[in-house]
């Protein structure tokens, strides 16, 4: 795997609320979700009261546990259960030899809320419901940057792609975001010098021919707006994982500096010709 700077730069996405990494994608497998220094009555002597085998197992398609929907400590206050389906294709009609088209289905504030706990990470509960909001915004705002994509490639007659399956990686770092993290170091007052809070591996299928392709996914916080709503930056581009993805990628990139250098006026001269090479 691996990123080149061919790629555009992200496109920045404006939400009034604050940035959050996704919590859903990466669980860990162990640790109990109740405070044992106050433990309530447990099912056996010296266990844990939480039937953690359920828990445990990792769904193949986005290496989420089965979170439940039940209250967990310590929370303060009551969540939503009811969970919000997405625009993204998740099986096409050819598949599933069917006319109803099938789509992702986001995570409630309430399963929101205990991945967080799972994950040590302290998050108030009444900030939740915002919190999944802002998450829900940026996947679908991801999607719409694969399908610029993969128009680059769709031929006459395709059907929509749709996403196979999905896995966070908010501990790893792309080659890419590595290289603008070096840029930023070397030139703070050019390139960004925060790194991104979030990633995510996607992997898409076409079903024309059912091949997959991965994209890696940058979540950046971007500058607030002018009215002191934060901002966020998303990374999308496919991964160096094929001949197909690399040409792509080289050709956008060159798209984008030529459509640089005409919003310059490269090339022409001040009667608005063409400069010609002495």
């Amino acid at each position: 795997m691996g990123q080149s700077i061919s790629s555009p730069p992200p496109a920045t996405v404006m939400r009034s609320s604050p940035p959050s990494s996704c919590p859903m994608h990466d669980m860990p497998s162990t640790g109990c979700p109740i405070q044992h220094n106050n433990p309530p009555v447990a099912k056996s002597s010296g266990g844990c009261p939480i039937d953690h085998s359920s828990l445990n197992t990792l769904n193949p398609t986005n290496q989420m546990p089965n979170l439940p929907q039940t209250p967990i400590y310590p929370q303060s206050v009551a969540l939503p259960t009811e969970r919000t389906m997405s625009s993204i294709p998740r099986v096409v009609d050819a598949e599933t030899r069917t006319d109803t088209r099938q789509t992702w289905e986001y995570p409630s504030p309430q399963q929101f809320y205990n991945a967080l706990v799972r994950k040590g990470l302290d998050t108030p509960a009444e900030h939740v419901e915002t919190v999944v909001e802002i998450h829900n915004f940026l996947n679908e705002r991801a999607w719409g940057e694969v399908l610029k994509w993969e128009r680059k490639v769709a031929q006459e007659g395709d059907e929509e792609p749709h996403l196979a399956r999905f896995k966070g990686r908010p501990g790893e770092m792309s080659p890419k975001a590595r290289f603008w993290m070096l840029a930023g170091w070397l030139l703070p007052s050019r390139f960004n010098t925060e790194p991104p809070f979030d990633r995510h591996d996607w992997i898409v299928r076409r079903p024309r021919d059912g091949t997959e392709v991965r994209y890696v996914i940058d979540y950046y916080s971007a500058p607030s707006t002018l009215n002191g709503d934060p901002g966020f930056a998303l990374d999308v581009r496919p991964a160096l994982d094929s001949f197909e993805s690399i040409q792509q990628r080289v050709a956008v990139g060159m798209d984008s500096v030529w459509e640089e250098l005409r919003e310059k006026g490269w090339g022409k001269s001040e009667r608005g010709g063409t400069q010609q090479a002495s």
